[in-house]
């Protein structure tokens, strides 16, 4: 028997390089993890974060050069820790670590991120020399900010619905508890 009569049932012709719809590194990005709102809002703390650290760089000279720095600080702080969750939930290390894990780390690194985003705009406006990339910086920042912030409210929302949902399974484990066996 030739080589190609035994093996042709049970081998499969090359397949290409493309093979089906997802292939290459697109086949270890998942976007489904994250509801459609969120993942916006992902999209938009991650760009928005780039752009005031972009604007913020570009920015040549300060007279009071304190609110400039803490804002570079956490402008590229932001965009690296949203990059950060965003890969996470995006790629196959998401099923390797334990999920609510990730969750909680999201909902406490979004909050901080909102509120020293905030605080950081705040000090920046304050102390900024109106140039147009200042300006430009601290616009991005307030969004990049309120982003976080509404994130952060939307996982705190449905933090309540899910905790609200288990407080009948806990009443009525309290009741049978008190009930007793022979009734």
């Amino acid at each position: 028997m030739e080589n190609g009569a035994v093996y042709s049932p049970t081998t499969e012709e090359d397949p290409g390089p493309a093979r089906g719809p997802r292939s290459g590194i697109a086949a270890y990005f998942f976007l489904d993890r994250l509801p459609g709102p969120r993942r916006v809002l992902k999209g938009l703390q991650l760009l928005l974060s780039l752009l005031a650290f972009i604007c913020e760089e570009v920015v040549s000279q300060c007279t009071l050069c304190g609110g400039l720095y803490f804002f570079e600080f956490v402008s590229c702080s932001a965009f690296l820790l949203s990059l950060l969750i965003l890969i996470v939930y995006c790629t196959p290390f998401y099923e390797r670590v334990d999920t609510t894990k990730v969750k909680s780390s999201d909902f406490y690194i979004t909050l901080g991120t909102g509120c020293v985003f905030l605080l950081a705009s705040i000090i920046f406006v304050s102390t900024h020399d109106r140039t147009s990339a200042e300006i430009a910086a601290i616009v991005f920042g307030f969004l990049a900010s309120f982003m976080f912030l509404l994130d952060f409210a939307i996982m705190l929302y449905e933090k309540r619905q899910e905790s609200q949902l288990r407080k009948p399974e806990n009443t009525t484990r309290a009741e049978a508890l008190t009930e007793p066996l022979n009734a």
